[in-house]
């Protein structure tokens, strides 16, 4: 059981700080500036509805694909085009991810938040750029790393002064397959930070697609509730209209009529938790 770490706020949506569980969704990668639209016009409909914190994410480079021939997005020119597109259409705060230093200023001039991908978590150059350009810096825990390790990570970003979250997203099992530590929510949040769980990347299976990854989507739904159950300050979901025919990862995003019915879920179990006290 841990305290409610300091808040960090990515916009206008604050995690942490005991406040109400926000939201980080959006499709895996940016297909088309209609897509990302249209995803972002339902999510902030929905945060009107349930009086929730919603952000944006989705990426101009998948640049950790299984395949060569697998699609990467339109890359970081045109991405951030769109990312700024769904800022002004929207309202919505968005946070997409780097994966070179030399991306982190351009990316932080459109993004409210850079996030660093779990197989990077450990890069201390990529750590550094994304810190030193202020915005919040949103650490996806390695799936190869123990979540005590994210302490070093953490470090990285804060001894240049980036306010900084950590995302759980599974640990690798064994050939093609993740499994979930609930106990590493409590863990890394005893390091005075919001921790967020990405249901949606912690059902993938690695690989196991034959050239591309698989994923379980029947346990999106189980394990962000169970996540909320021990205490998040964020839930983070990729979301797409028509998840089989997404360009990545279609075996582990929710459909967007999938979300509302998880999100009330999910958010009851919250406010039950909160309610409380303090501790969670």
């Amino acid at each position: 059981m841990t305290a409610h770490p300091p808040a960090v706020s990515i916009g206008s949506a604050r995690f942490g700080g005991g406040a109400p569980l926000a939201l980080i969704a959006g499709p895996c990668v940016i297909e088309d500036q209609a897509l990302c639209l249209l995803v972002a016009r339902r999510l902030a409909a929905l945060a009107r509805k349930l009086d929730l914190q919603v952000v944006f994410k989705s990426s101009f480079d998948k640049a950790n694909r299984t395949s060569l021939k697998s699609f990467r997005g339109p890359g970081l020119e045109r991405g951030l085009e769109v990312l700024a597109a769904v800022k002004s259409q929207t309202g919505l705060p968005v946070i997409t991810d780097i994966h070179q230093p030399e991306q982190a200023p351009a990316v932080a001039a459109v993004a409210d938040a850079l996030q660093i991908p779990a197989f990077l978590c450990r890069q201390t150059d990529l750590l550094v750029a994304a810190a030193r350009t202020g915005k919040p810096v949103a650490i996806k825990k390695g799936q190869f790393l123990a979540p005590g390790d994210m302490e070093y990570a953490l470090a990285k970003v804060q001894a240049h002064g980036a306010p900084c979250l950590l995302i759980e997203r599974g640990t690798t099992f064994g050939y093609y397959n993740l499994v979930v530590d609930m106990r590493s929510l409590a863990l890394m949040r005893t390091f005075g930070v919001p921790v967020i769980f990405d249901a949606s990347h912690s059902v993938q299976l690695p690989g196991a697609a034959g050239g591309y990854s698989g994923g379980d989507q029947r346990f999106v739904a189980p394990l962000a509730r169970a996540a909320a159950g021990v205490g998040i300050d964020g839930l983070f979901l990729e979301v797409h209209p028509d998840p089989e025919r997404a360009r990545s990862d279609p075996g582990s995003q929710l459909s967007l009529d999938e979300l509302p019915p998880l999100l009330e879920q999910v958010l009851a179990i919250d406010a039950v938790l909160k309610a409380g006290g303090g501790r969670s």
